[in-house]
């Protein structure tokens, strides 16, 4: 290039140089109280070495200035200003800062009325509502700190600016979530603390502020009536992932699952015809719930507690808490099932009770009950029989108790067996009316037993 295009070219850019002019320049010198810099003026510029705050400079470092004066000072250096050019910047900054809705890092430095003060490269203010996500308790804490902020208000006239933190914390709180959310996977174990307990199970508050549902039949492989049995507020306790709509932002999670599920080999542990050990946990109408142990579960109808189909109450055979032995005469394992048996301990007396009592034999028993429709007589332990009010005599009468009492022994007939529906029918007329006993009565009403 010629000697006069380079002279042209810096003729011109001379010439833009003015007061207020930000411009870029070099280091040459670090003096003790200045620092000299190369602007590509006809005079080198000097900035006050306070001006870069304790910044780490060295010759040859790039920095941009503000042009205070074109005329050069008493030594020939024409006045700079770095801090003002850091101030343009820094607006510049924070404007595209708010105009893109991003953050921008600063440091609280001074606590002052409703607030802070906050250098974010310019002085801002930060409202103590939006200092932190839940009410400070200590506000002092946050002076020295140095975080992230949105710009919430800016007036670039005034010079007025003002950020939350809180709104920061809030949008980076949401990313994580976000975040976490798209990591979890089904089975993951996560921590979490007990937030809530309602009757149909607990919410439980994981990372990031998030809370899925326990749901009480995911608490416990054995029987709970309410999740305060296992559960309470602020408890800290690890669970199993179930289920992520990370849509909603929906989390369904597990306690039980941590544990082997116990039916998975319930075959194998407790095979039918087993005799085991149990707890009574639960007495309905229709039977006892058996807990063998953690988790399972079974049922002790009220038919299989006896052979005489006498017991009308479970609650007169067993109590809560007690612990019986039964055996094993049933599993649904699909549907998590077992079901016990009392009596099948005991010798099955009816397969050959017709054998024992054929009917048409008189047989001895005690009256044990007494209903408007007959009386029930015991032939031995176990086994019973009906005898009908129309079996009792051949007189007429209106109640058994006419005839017979309680605990009354008394001779009977065997009318009738049914083994598979162990039913037995029994008379009492029928004894006299059989041919020996009415020849007896003949006999007895004979003149030859007249008193002479």
């Amino acid at each position: 290039m010629a000697n006069e295009d380079v002279g042209k070219l810096l003729e011109e850019k001379i010439s833009g140089f003015k007061p207020g002019s930000l411009i870029k320049g070099r280091i040459v010198r670090i003096m003790e109280e200045d620092v000299v810099i190369d602007i590509g003026y006809k005079s080198e510029g000097a900035v006050l070495k306070e001006e870069f705050k304790g910044d780490d400079i060295q010759e040859g470092q790039e920095v941009e200035v503000i042009v205070e004066s074109l005329d050069p000072n008493e030594h020939g250096l024409v006045p700079l200003s770095k801090e003002k050019a850091d101030v343009m910047l820094n607006w510049e900054k924070v404007e595209k800062c708010y105009e893109t809705d991003g953050w921008i890092e600063g440091t609280i430095f001074r606590s002052v009325k409703g607030g802070y003060r906050v250098d974010v490269g310019v002085i801002a203010f930060l409202p103590s509502s939006q200092a932190d996500i839940s009410p400070l308790t200590n506000p002092s804490s946050l002076v020295g700190m140095r975080s992230r902020f949105k710009i919430i208000n800016l007036d670039s006239l005034r010079k007025n600016v003002v950020v939350s933190r809180r709104k920061y914390l809030e949008e980076e709180r949401e990313e994580r979530k976000r975040e976490y959310f798209d990591n979890l996977q089904v089975d993951q174990l996560v921590t979490g603390t007990v937030r809530n307990i309602v009757d149909y199970g607990a919410f439980i508050e994981v990372d990031y502020g998030i809370v899925g549902l326990l749901h009480i039949n995911d608490m416990s492989w054995g029987r709970i009536s309410h999740p305060s049995q296992i559960l309470s507020t602020g408890q800290k306790v690890e669970v199993v992932v179930l289920d992520v709509d990370r849509e909603r932002q929906v989390l369904s999670l597990g306690l039980k699952q941590k544990m082997p599920n116990p039916w998975d080999n319930i075959e194998e542990r407790y095979p039918v015809g087993s005799v085991v050990e149990g707890e009574v946990v639960n007495i309905t109408e229709y039977g006892a719930f058996i807990k063998i142990e953690e988790g399972i579960e079974g049922l002790l109808h009220i038919s299989e507690f006896s052979w005489t189909g006498r017991i009308k109450k479970p609650s007169d055979v067993v109590a809560m808490g007690d612990t019986v032995s039964v055996q094993v005469i049933d599993i649904k394992k699909d549907e998590q099932k077992i079901s016990f048996s009392l009596r099948s301990l005991e010798p099955n007396p009816w397969p050959d009770i017709a054998a024992r009592y054929p009917v048409g034999s008189v047989v001895k028993g005690k009256v044990y009950n007494i209903a408007d429709f007959g009386a029930f007589v015991e032939l031995e332990p176990g086994i019973d029989g009906l005898l009908h009010i129309s079996n009792i005599t051949d007189d007429n009468i209106k109640h058994p108790s006419e005839v017979l009492r309680k605990g009354q022994k008394i001779d009977v007939m065997v009318l009738e067996i049914d083994p598979e529906n162990k039913r037995i029918a029994l008379g009492m007329k029928q004894i006299s009316q059989r041919p020996e006993e009415k020849g007896k009565e003949k006999e007895d009403e004979s003149p030859d037993n007249e008193e002479l």
